[in-house]
């Protein structure tokens, strides 16, 4: 009986949170800024119609796409109450992690998941936050109880993946990525599959890209050539890989990450000359990229021309004050 008042105070104390968030968010500036435009005429109508829903909802979605998120917090809410939908409890789940409040969206969720057994939406919603919030054995519950059930869902098998990727356990990753390509296999699936099968140097990696290739009809995504060319740099087979840097700059000429590891490649090979031209371009459609600037600064070490090196080094710091690889470099030729 204890236990199951405690739990019926612990609910109510937070229902009574609820309650006072709404308050707090409905103060004066809110309560004028909500009978102005464009919020105005919901406003209005929510005034005349107080259990309609719909008009609380569509209100609260304006106030997210203008960001204020706080402001949409007790609508998300009130129709929630209303409707008792899992799709809105959703929303507002979601609002409540985009104001920080990812304590407040876990009790939430864990207190409606019981009224929708069979919505794995919530399960998966639930998953995720139990994972961001590091209680990895309640996530994998969740994707698991999603799997028992619905053994085809490619999105609970990517959760659980990327799962297994956070706990540092590769292989795990890598088979539960396997099970969500194989059931959808596009980009979403493919990409992270691709990306787990070249840190382990898996010629793997170039299916999973030919297969993405083939399902681009427009010719205009760089994503999976871009990838083929990195297997190909980190297996050193220097001059495929080049051909798919290029491959991806013919495409798209801004691409300044192709630019980047193409001329990466000529570094390897110690053709510096080549690859500080490569550099350079790179520079040039991005000048506010500090990768550029630190490979320039690298080609000009190798050249031993120490004056660029450093002024190169330092233009890269000045754009990202956190490089740790230019600081390193920096120290190490200016002798400190």
């Amino acid at each position: 009986m204890k236990h199951r008042i405690g739990i019926l105070l612990i609910l109510s104390l937070w229902l009574i949170s609820c309650g006072n968030e709404e308050k707090r968010a409905k103060g004066p500036d809110a309560a004028t800024m909500l009978k102005k435009p464009p919020y105005a005429g919901l406003t209005d109508s929510i005034g005349r119609f107080p259990n309609d829903p719909v008009l609380y909802l569509e209100r609260a979605l304006l106030l997210s796409q203008n960001n204020l998120h706080e402001l949409a917090s007790p609508d998300y809410y009130k129709s929630w109450q209303l409707t008792s939908d899992p799709g809105v409890a959703l929303e507002y789940a979601s609002n409540l992690l985009l104001i920080n409040r990812v304590d407040s969206a876990r009790n939430f969720l864990e207190t409606i998941s019981p009224r929708f057994p069979d919505n794995n939406d919530v399960k998966r919603r639930l998953g995720e936050i139990y994972m961001q919030t590091g209680n990895s054995e309640k996530a994998s519950q969740q994707y698991d109880e999603i799997l028992r059930t619905d053994p085809l869902n490619f999105e609970a098998w990517f959760d659980k993946s990327e799962l297994a990727l956070k706990l540092g356990d590769t292989t795990s990753a890598i088979d539960a990525m396997q099970h969500s390509f194989s059931i959808m296999p596009i980009s979403y699936t493919g990409l992270p599959l691709v990306n787990l099968y070249i840190a382990r140097k898996d010629p793997k990696a170039l299916g999973i890209c030919d297969v993405l290739i083939a399902q681009d009809s427009t010719h205009q995504q760089t994503d999976a050539l871009f990838l083929k060319g990195v297997y190909y740099s980190e297996t050193q087979q220097y001059a495929k890989s080049i051909k798919q840097f290029d491959s991806c700059i013919a495409r798209d000429w801004k691409f300044t990450d192709a630019y980047i590891e193409k001329g990466i490649v000529y570094t390897q090979q110690k053709h510096y000359e080549e690859a500080l031209k490569i550099f350079n371009m790179a520079a040039t459609v991005s000048n506010t990229d500090s990768d550029a600037y630190y490979w320039i600064g690298r080609c000009y070490e190798a050249m031993n021309q120490k004056e660029k090196a450093i002024e190169n080094y330092q233009r890269a710091l000045s754009l990202e004050p956190n490089f740790h690889e230019a600081k390193a470099r920096l120290h190490i030729l200016n002798g400190s």
